[in-house]
């Protein structure tokens, strides 16, 4: 049992749906309309929200870095 059961981007995307749903039922609830419709407002926006979230975050990886890490452009730049 040395590794987790989720990766750290999964459990980020599912605790970033669960909290929109929860937000979006609660919400719902607040409106005035039934804890039946609460629920399913909140499950259908936790259901919308996975697919939203894993490609925002995957998205992520594919950006540049905004520090280089070393380069052609400061290779033959000397100070001295």
């Amino acid at each position: 049992m040395d590794r987790p059961l989720l990766s750290l981007r999964s459990t980020l995307v599912f605790l970033l749906a669960v909290l929109s749903g929860a937000v979006a039922g609660g919400l719902t609830a607040l409106a005035g309309d039934g804890a039946p419709r609460s629920v399913l407002a909140g499950l259908a926006v936790a259901g919308v929200a996975v697919p939203f979230f894993d490609r925002l975050v995957d998205s992520g990886r594919a950006a540049e870095p905004l520090i280089p890490t070393g380069g052609s452009a400061s290779e033959g730049e000397h100070r001295g």
